[in-house]
């Protein structure tokens, strides 16, 4: 490859897409509102508006739901890549760039294949191998379609029936959403529920049990919250049951997933910070943050300024966007499938031990009447990252071998 054809395929691979827009402009506006907070010491209210009925919306849930969008529309993105790739590689560019003329199909099916601006082959085969029924086409329309594609000479019939890049169909990630999410959230309130925070016991909680002796504390979530390891377990079930029904690689859709999951996670630790919570440790650094009285935990009333503990996590979790976005984008066949998903765990895993050396409220391993001094969080992640750490090392260790 000469260093014309180098600078190319980088610039395939690195071209701005559009939610390079979105992100930068969420990291300004992060960073004026920052800014302004240590200037004044004011965080603006919880609430970013109210609704005719009096609804009010809150920026921990916008935060929320524009970093699970976001995330989203990356990996849908990514997972195009991949399919537009698989495509190349088995479609020679000849048969992409005939003409749908070529087809002979009716002038209906034609115009409305013209309003989805597919002009070519390579453009109505690579839509049609992700979903054959994705182009608005009525039942006799699609049979006809398929009909003419399959008699069209050099076109395999397996590019019509069951294309190889069909596995990257980016609407898998729009239609998988809603599962993956609601049993990620199931996990992550499991999570606090086996593992409440000692500020719990204000509201009657100092152990799991009191939960279930108070089912309705059991999904009240704006008590205690969600725990993200459990967020991740649960997500990672949903996905495994949806990956089963679609009849596509687990580990391999996992691997794009945790970009995205990365990337919603700098989003929603921003709204740690409009509901002034997820702070560390007192602080008088520049850019510790002013807490209102009444956020503070009983035993830290008498300070003010803490540790943007949420910040930290936010920070290091665009870190680890950045590293498994790159590899994604250029390590891809270097990787074994399941390896970047493994180095997301490892990476959080070091963050959220890092972040418990200075965040508060952490739940203690409690062996009957010994306490250890080792919150819960630390003792999880440490397994996970040594576990991830050694699956990675044992599966290359085995494939050399």
């Amino acid at each position: 490859m000469t260093s014309h054809q180098r600078i190319d395929t980088l610039k395939q691979k690195w071209k701005f897409e559009p939610y390079w827009y979105l992100i930068t402009l969420f990291l300004a506006i992060a960073g004026i509102v920052f800014i302004y907070h240590l200037a004044t010491d004011q965080t603006p209210s919880r609430v970013a508006f109210s609704l005719g009925t009096g609804f009010q919306v809150y920026w921990y849930g916008i935060c929320i739901v524009s970093g699970i969008a976001l995330g989203a529309y990356v990996v849908s993105r990514l997972a195009n890549e991949r399919g537009t790739a698989v495509f190349n590689q088995e479609v020679p560019a000849s048969s992409q760039q005939t003409t749908l003329n070529a087809l002979k199909l009716p002038r209906k099916i034609t115009q409305s294949l013209s309003r989805r601006k597919i002009t070519n082959l390579g453009q109505l085969l690579l839509l049609y191998g992700y979903n054959p029924k994705g182009f608005g086409l009525q039942k006799e329309d699609n049979h006809v379609t398929q009909k003419r594609l399959l008699n069209t000479p050099g076109i395999k019939k397996s590019w019509v029936t069951n294309a190889p890049w069909r596995i990257w169909n980016p609407d898998y990630v729009w239609n998988g959403l809603i599962l993956v999410l609601l049993l990620g959230v199931i996990g992550a309130r499991l999570y606090h529920v086996l593992t409440p925070s000692p500020s719990m016991a204000a509201y009657g909680i100092e152990s799991a049990l009191d939960y279930f002796r108070n089912p309705a504390q059991l999904i009240n979530v704006r008590n205690g919250g969600l725990g993200i390891y459990g967020g991740i377990l649960g997500g990672l079930v949903g996905l495994f049951i949806y990956a089963r029904r679609v009849r596509i690689p687990l580990l391999a859709w996992a691997d794009l997933a945790v970009v995205g999951l990365a990337l919603g996670q700098v989003f929603g630790r921003w709204g740690n910070f409009f509901n002034q919570e997820l702070y560390g440790r007192p602080s008088n650094l520049p850019w510790a943050i002013t807490i209102e009285p009444r956020y503070r935990l009983p035993a830290y009333s008498e300070f003010s300024h803490f540790h943007p503990a949420f910040l930290y996590e936010s920070l290091w979790n665009l870190l680890t966007f950045f590293v498994l976005y790159w590899l994604v984008k250029c390590y891809t066949n270097k990787l074994l499938t399941g390896e970047v998903m493994a180095l997301y765990l490892i990476f959080y895993a070091i963050g959220r031990i890092l972040l418990e050396f200075i965040r508060l409220d952490s739940r203690i391993i409690n062996l009957g009447v010994i306490q250890l001094d080792l919150a819960i969080a630390t003792f999880i992640s440490t397994l996970i990252a040594i576990s991830m750490a050694a699956w990675i090392v044992f599966r290359r260790w085995h494939i050399r071998n």
